[in-house]
C-alpha cells in the first residue's frame, strides 16, 4: 500500500459568514482516512500568510485551502514572498466557502464541500500561471495574484463591501450600486514594452488571468490561465448613467461589446495615475493605491481540480 500523501490545511474559521469550523469538523475524519493531515486556524488579518510561510519551513509542500478568495491570495502571497521553496514544488487543493469563491468558477471545481474534497483525493492536477504587482510609489514592494486584479470602479465595489458580505452574489450589486454615487474617474499612463498611451476619464482597468470577479462578474475579454499573458481591459468615458445600465453586463461580459472598452494582451504592463490614484483590488482583497507594474509568472503553481 503506498504511502499517504501529508497536508496541511488552512482554515479561516470566519470565511463563508463564519462556515469555516462547521467544514472544518464535516471533513476532516474523511481527508485523515486519505491523506496525513496537519492543520491551523488563522485568527487575524495575514495571519494566512505566515501560517503558510511556517508550514513551508517546516517542509510541508501540500496544502488544502478551507476559505474564500481572500484566504487563497494570502496563501498564494505566502507562497511568493518567501524565498526558501520554489513554488513549482507545491500544490493546493480548495474547499471553498467564501462569498465570491471566483477562482474556482473558471475551472468548474465543485463548490459542494464532499464533492471538492474527493476532487483532492483522486488527485488531479493542473498548473497556471500568477500575476505580480509591484508598487512603484512603495520602494517596489510586491504582492501577487491568481484570479485578477481591478483598478477603478471595481476597486471602489470592494472597498465598499469589505467588512459585510452577508448578502451573498447580491452583495456585489448593491456594492457596485453604491460605488456610482463614490467614483471618481482618474487618468492613466499605459506602459507596454516602451510605448505609452495616456487614458482619460477611466472607469476602470482589469488584469486577468482567469474570467470572473466580484462574485461572477466577467470583466476580460479572452483570460486564459495559461498563456502567459495579462488580458487587460481599459473602461473609459462611461458616465454614471452608462454604468447604471450596464450593471447586468458585468456579469454577463457583454460589457466587453462596449465601444468605450479597450482589450489587450500582454506579459508586462505600466501604469501610472494622476494624483488622485484609483483603488486597487486583486481576488477581491483591497490592496495599496500606487503607480504599478504588472507582469506574469508562467505556469507557476499546481492545484488540485
Amino acid at each position: 500500500m503506498s504511502e499517504k500523501k501529508t497536508f496541511f490545511v488552512i482554515i479561516n474559521p470566519v470565511s463563508g459568514n463564519g462556515k469555516g469550523k462547521k467544514v472544518w469538523n464535516s471533513v476532516k475524519d474523511k481527508l485523515s482516512q486519505h491523506f496525513n493531515i496537519t492543520s491551523q486556524f488563522t485568527n487575524h488579518s495575514n495571519h494566512d500568510i505566515q501560517i503558510t510561510q511556517d508550514a513551508l519551513n517546516k517542509g510541508f509542500r501540500n496544502f488544502i485551502i478551507i476559505g474564500g478568495d481572500g484566504t487563497l491570495n494570502k496563501f498564494i502571497n505566502g507562497v511568493f514572498s518567501q524565498k526558501t521553496i520554489n513554488p513549482n514544488q507545491i500544490s493546493f487543493g480548495v474547499l471553498a466557502i467564501g462569498t465570491g469563491n471566483d477562482w474556482i468558477k473558471t475551472y468548474k471545481i465543485p463548490k459542494n464541500i464532499h464533492r471538492a474534497v474527493q476532487a483532492i483525493i483522486n488527485g488531479n492536477t493542473q498548473t497556471q500561471d500568477i500575476g505580480c504587482l509591484t508598487f512603484l510609489d512603495l520602494n517596489n514592494s510586491k504582492t501577487y495574484f491568481l484570479n485578477l486584479c481591478g483598478i477603478g470602479f471595481d476597486g471602489l465595489v470592494v472597498d465598499l463591501v469589505k467588512n459585510d458580505r452577508s448578502f451573498g452574489k447580491l452583495t456585489y450589486i448593491f456594492g457596485a450600486l453604491k460605488a456610482l454615487f463614490n467614483f471618481t474617474y482618474f487618468n492613466t499612463k499605459v506602459t507596454l514594452d516602451s510605448e505609452t498611451k495616456t487614458h482619460k476619464n477611466c472607469m476602470m482597468i482589469q488584469l486577468g488571468i482567469c474570467r470572473y470577479t466580484g462574485s461572477g462578474m466577467q470583466l476580460t475579454k479572452q483570460p486564459d490561465p495559461n498563456d502567459g499573458l495579462l488580458d487587460v481591459s481599459i473602461a473609459t468615458n462611461f458616465t454614471k448613467w452608462q454604468i447604471a445600465k450596464n450593471i447586468i453586463g458585468l456579469f454577463t461580459g457583454s460589457i466587453l461589446k462596449h465601444e468605450n472598452i479597450t482589450t489587450l494582451k500582454t506579459k508586462h504592463i505600466t501604469l501610472e495615475f494622476n494624483a488622485k490614484k484609483p483603488l486597487i483590488q486583486a481576488d477581491g482583497e483591497p490592496i495599496a493605491t500606487s503607480n504599478i507594474k504588472a507582469y506574469i509568472l508562467p505556469q507557476a503553481i499546481t492545484f488540485y481540480l
